[in-house]
């Protein structure tokens, strides 16, 4: 039995064997090069175009493997960046296209109660008021609220960015906590 039909000499030196084990299949030392150079700008273009950072890189990689199997036909090297993000969002697009919608007949529309949606200038009413409680606080015990609650940094992210204890910030935080539960303003909200 004779083995599979390789491509002439001077095409097997620019490109991979198709056939037998993943080793039989040598990259392109230019594509290599290119990867390993722009995947991170190009990671953060996949990115932008998914909510989730592991779907970003399963996109990158197929948006690279699509360019990879076009190596030799891309013309010109130059344009990689624009060939692969299309290939981005080509990929993204056909995701986007065939993704699959669940929808379940059923003999009554499901509304949502009346009571689980708030009303979006009652929220920002709220909103403004906490601002306004949260502005009267000391600066250092406002810092902290902030850290804490609205950039949700732990009890010691929140002492290491102020430079004090845990301790410090756990009572700050208590005595902050406690003004803006008396707060009038907020009363409502109890």
């Amino acid at each position: 039995m004779e083995g599979p039909v390789r491509p002439s000499a001077s095409k097997s030196a620019t490109r991979p064997a198709t056939h037998g084990s993943y080793a039989a299949y040598a990259p392109y030392p230019s594509f290599s090069s290119y990867m390993r150079a722009r995947q991170p700008v190009l990671l953060r273009t996949a990115r932008s175009l998914t909510a989730n950072p592991c779907d970003a890189e399963d996109l990158l990689q197929t948006a690279l493997t699509k360019t990879y199997v076009a190596w030799e036909r891309i013309e010109d090297h130059r344009a990689l960046d624009g060939y692969v993000r299309r290939a981005l969002l080509n990929t993204r697009t056909s995701q986007w296209r065939k993704r699959k919608v669940d929808e379940f007949a059923c003999e009554e529309l499901p509304e949502p109660d009346a009571a689980e949606t708030a009303d979006p200038a009652e929220q920002q009413v709220l909103r403004d008021a906490m601002w306004r409680a949260i502005l009267k606080l000391p600066a250092r015990q406002r810092a902290m609220v902030v850290l804490r609650y609205y950039e949700d940094l732990s009890e010691a992210q929140t002492a290491e960015v102020l430079g004090v204890s845990v301790g410090t910030v756990k009572s700050a935080v208590s005595r902050a906590l406690g003004k803006l539960r008396s707060d009038p303003e907020l009363a409502p909200v109890h």
